[in-house]
């Protein structure tokens, strides 16, 4: 990328939070140090009714910061959390990020920027790793597990390590105002996987993106099992909504976690009937243990073996509160509530 770019964008960063106190001061203070001209950028911070001093924190940054704002989101959702921030945004390119960020250099912004211009593009996706610094053990075994394909997925391009054009369905987290212009904003229906069905329609309305290395960004995995799995189920949620507004966007890989929690259960009352379905049901369970537990060797082997107590029943969390949620979301809409609607 060049380096011989003046007039530098404006841009506007939004950070939709809900009880972020633990992370959110070291967040902003990433993007505070960020070497780009301060008259053109801007931090949006966008709280969901926090009751763990996060709004207290923000404020107090906020006072001494013009750059810094922070705006109340009473509906919580992170849907419209984004959406706050994307309409109160003054800068060209606007940017989102979590609450719970590591930033490890001071270029994110400037590299930003010159991507756009460079690339000529309206959408960049970035990788988003899970390897931060204060990690412990459980998180990062779960870092570890994510980046396989078994883990996250053969279609993402979220820990993708090159330089390269993509479609931004997976990984879509800066564009040029004009990108909201044309498909809206972010549906509000969703309170996960929101950002994967916007960027979903910036594909479907032909946009393609660029990814690098140079515009990564670090999350905190979750700490244990119950966060793993809560935060996991919510995506599962996300991911039938969004096979609901969009039926050919949804992958097999998707759907892989569902088939995971549905296929034992109904392989069993269908062997009442068929009694060879005990094989079927066997040999699903027994190939699936085999990949797990590959997995897990190939990584303990490389990254050390006492991630091997841990890696198996991570993968099990993963797939089955993804599937568990997919599905809980499925019965829902069955048994009869309609407040989810399609729009236009």
């Amino acid at each position: 990328m060049s380096e011989n770019i003046e007039n530098l964008p404006k841009q506007t960063i939004v950070i939709p939070i809900r009880n972020e106190a633990q992370f959110i001061a070291a967040t902003i203070g990433f993007l505070q140090g960020q070497d780009y001209p301060h008259e053109k950028m801007e931090i949006i911070v966008v709280d969901g009714e926090s009751d763990d001093g996060t709004v207290s924190i923000v404020s107090e940054i906020a006072a001494g910061e013009r750059r810094v704002k922070l705006l109340r989101n009473p509906r919580q959702l992170s849907s419209a959390a984004r959406n706050i921030g994307a309409r109160s945004a003054t800068g060209e390119i606007i940017t989102f990020i979590d609450g719970h960020t590591f930033i490890d250099n001071d270029q994110l912004l400037r590299n930003i920027a010159l991507a756009m211009t460079e690339y000529d593009i309206s959408v960049l996706s970035r990788p988003q790793f899970l390897e931060t610094p204060d990690n412990d053990m459980f998180q990062r075994a779960v870092a570890l597990a994510r980046r396989t394909a078994f883990g996250h997925g053969l279609d993402s391009t979220i820990y993708l390590e090159r330089d390269e054009i993509v479609d931004p369905t997976s990984s879509g987290a800066s564009y040029r105002r004009e990108v909201f212009d044309k498909i809206g904003y972010f549906d509000e229906r969703f309170d996960a996987a929101e950002d994967w069905e916007f960027n979903y329609r910036a594909h479907l309305n032909g946009y393609r993106s660029f990814t690098s290395p140079k515009l990564a960004v670090y999350y905190y995995p979750r700490r244990n099992f119950g966060g793993l799995f809560r935060q996991m189920m919510r995506y599962g949620i996300g991911r039938f909504r969004f096979f609901r507004k969009h039926r050919s966007g949804l992958g097999s890989g998707a759907l892989f976690p569902t088939a995971f929690v549905l296929g034992p259960p109904a392989m069993l009352l269908l062997s009442i009937a068929w009694p060879a379905s005990l094989l079927i049901f066997a040999f699903g369970v027994g190939l699936y243990l085999f990949l797990a537990l590959a997995s897990s060797i190939y990584i303990s082997f490389k990254n050390g073996w006492g991630y091997f107590r841990l890696l198996p029943f991570i993968y099990m969390t993963i797939h089955w509160s993804l599937g568990w949620g997919f599905l809980a979301e499925m019965m829902n809409t069955i048994l009869g509530n309609r407040s989810w609607r399609s729009q236009a």
